[in-house]
């Protein structure tokens, strides 16, 4: 079983930053690519982030410059620095990972962690 546990958001005013965790547990032999998505009310989440080796990354026009995607695959983790946070930043934040465990190569979601940015 492998398990995705997201931490680190809150309640932020305009312009100031907050840093997302995700640790992964189980029984784990790889991670591939690690990402992370933002859902709206009412809307499907949507893809804000991505990695597959931590040397490059790729980034969602709406956070690019601001948000910063870093994985630490010695801890099973990922992360998601936000800085210069918008109002419009609103959202539940999500963690995937692509992980081979057990023989099997399976997408696992996070459960979700909530940022509002607001004064």
């Amino acid at each position: 079983q492998v398990q995705l546990v997201e931490s680190g958001g809150g309640l932020v005013q305009p312009g100031g930053s907050l840093r997302l965790s995700c640790a992964a547990s189980g029984s784990i032999f790889k991670i591939y690519t690690m990402a992370w998505y933002r859902q709206f009310p009412g809307k499907q989440r949507e893809l804000i982030a991505h990695t597959s080796t931590g040397l490059t990354a790729n980034y969602d026009d709406s956070v690019k410059g601001r948000f910063t995607i870093s994985r630490d695959d010695a801890k099973n983790m990922v992360y998601l620095q936000m800085n210069s946070l918008k109002p419009e930043d609103t959202g539940v934040y999500y963690c995937n990972l692509d992980i081979l465990s057990l023989g099997a190569r399976l997408n696992y979601w996070g459960q979700g962690t909530q940022v509002t940015v607001s004064s």
